[in-house]
């Protein structure tokens, strides 16, 4: 059974889209760095998954992986509704991180068929509603189709070497593992590559070297960007909430050096997130 570890289990989302699409007309091969999921709400498309071409219909699932080439074709009597979802920081416990161990990117939903495309219709109603809160809404919803896949999950489904992690790997994992679920308790605290290493036992050095090979990141930007998307969130759903409180409730003192981190990040100064009573 494929399984998640709950004290970690926080994906980033980078994308949530819905579209109508109507031929005749096709999209460029391509793939993503980060896991896409593809939802085909209504209607019918052909999809170029690597270097095959496959008919598919209103309610199926797709899922790539990072480096699986896909791209979408219609002809002239065809059409399709589709939500596209791109998230990262995934791990199930004993894989890769950003991977799932199916041996297909077309998913065959059985048992939580009907739970996954009503979550699903929740999210084209959030979004098109768009009331406060609803970036927040929206990954709580990606999470509970990622949950609903897992559950669905069937031993034909999966790889046959399910590219499993070495017992070293896992070892990594765990302590990757170990530091987000530090960072993500205690991300309003003064945090350190020292604190972290006094908190595991563990060198600084190797802590830093073992978080940039499983995230890409050191633990100190993971922290800066934890912090950052939690004051984007108080902001945007706290009522009359200044820049240098929210500041302070994510760990920044220094409410000019957080307005300079937040711009550097989001592309927008933080006051353009301040939510004002009416």
């Amino acid at each position: 059974m494929l399984q998640l570890n709950s004290k970690t289990f926080n994906p980033e989302i980078l994308y949530i889209f819905d579209c109508h699409n109507t031929g005749p007309s096709e999209g460029q091969h391509h793939h993503h760095d980060f896991l896409e999921m593809s939802i085909i709400m209504d209607g019918s498309v052909e999809y170029m998954i690597e270097d095959e071409t496959i008919y598919l219909e209103k309610e199926t699932v797709l899922l790539f992986n990072p480096g699986v080439y896909h791209h979408e074709r219609y002809t002239a009597d065809m059409d399709s509704t589709q939500i596209h979802i791109g998230f990262r920081n995934f791990m199930l416990q004993g894989f890769p991180r950003d991977h799932f161990p199916f041996n297909t990117s077309i998913l065959d939903l059985q048992d939580f068929h009907a739970e996954f495309f009503a979550v699903c219709r929740e999210i084209l109603v959030e979004k098109a509603k768009g009331k406060a809160g609803y970036d927040l809404m929206l990954k709580t919803l990606v999470m509970k189709l990622i949950i609903y896949i897992l559950r669905d999950a069937r031993s034909n489904q999966l790889e046959s070497n399910a590219l499993k992690l070495s017992y070293e790997e896992q070892e990594k994992q765990t302590i990757v593992n170990d530091i987000i679920h530090y960072l993500e308790k205690h991300h309003t605290e003064e945090v350190s590559l020292s604190t972290l290493s006094q908190t595991l036992y563990i060198s600084p050095t190797y802590i830093s070297r073992v978080f940039k090979e499983e995230t890409g990141e050191s633990p100190i930007n993971y922290l800066i960007k934890l912090r950052l998307t939690r004051a984007k969130e108080l902001m945007e759903n706290e009522t009359d909430i200044t820049v240098k409180e929210a500041a302070n409730l994510v760990g920044y003192n220094d409410a000019y050096y957080f307005s300079k981190l937040f711009k550097k990040y989001y592309g927008k100064p933080p006051s353009a997130f301040l939510r004002r009573s009416s």
